[in-house]
């Protein structure tokens, strides 16, 4: 059923858009060979993966910094795969992953195809938790930049999602109504639970489909053609 009324459309960018997961995996690969890393990437990649979760989650939640993100998930992932790396080496592997990660950018299956569409009737905005730094290149370098009127970082405005005042500071920037504006995301606590909190309408982007709830969702982006 479409959605009437809508006249902006504001998507998360870390797995809605641009595939993290194969971009991430691959950055390690490339780091672990230029540092002699004698680690099975499937290995640590299979614990890696819910530590970074884990430690997103702190972040947003403001209990840990930059830093403590940074280098607590590499250090925990060693340890779980018992590895012993020093502490020098783990932040030169913090540098470099973040060096290299945007050397990689992978999209979603039809996230070009849904933005040229969506970019016909709505006002494209990106409301994103990640690092400043990093998320600008991976706009530009994935080449979808230009679809985007708007981008809100939570490092410019100080605040995380589902913090709301990261929502509001993005629908001013906007120049967007909170009645007429939805939010596309794939964490259901920071995106949809975040927006639905200052009473924005929400598609929840639900790849693994584990989480049962009543809001509307896809599974693949090109779904969203049926909403919107």
């Amino acid at each position: 059923m479409k959605t009437n009324g809508i006249t902006d459309v504001f998507f998360d960018l870390d797995h809605t858009l641009w595939d993290f997961d194969r971009n991430s995996a691959l950055t390690f690969e490339k780091i672990f060979k230029l540092n002699q890393i004698d680690v099975k990437i499937e290995d640590f990649l299979f614990h890696y993966e819910p530590i970074n979760l884990k430690y997103w989650k702190l972040y947003r939640e403001e209990k840990i910094d930059k830093k403590s993100l940074r280098f607590g998930r590499l250090n925990d992932a060693f340890l779980a795969v018992n590895r012993q790396v020093n502490e020098d080496l783990i932040f030169k592997l913090s540098e470099d992953y973040i060096t290299y990660l945007t050397t990689f950018n992978f999209l979603l299956d039809n996230a070009v195809e849904i933005l040229n569409y969506l970019q016909l009737h709505y006002s494209l905005h990106i409301i994103t938790n990640g690092f400043e730094e990093v998320q600008h290149k991976k706009l530009t370098q994935s080449k979808i930049s230009g679809f985007f009127k708007t981008v809100t970082n939570s490092e410019m405005v100080g605040v995380k999602k589902p913090n709301p005042k990261i929502f509001n500071y993005a629908l001013e920037k906007a120049e967007a109504k909170v009645e007429t504006s939805i939010m596309i995301g794939d964490s259901y606590e920071a995106d949809i639970l975040g927006a639905m909190n200052i009473g924005m309408d929400v598609v929840f982007f639900n790849t693994n489909h584990n989480n049962k709830t009543s809001v509307k969702q896809v599974n693949n982006l090109i779904d969203l053609k049926k909403i919107l």
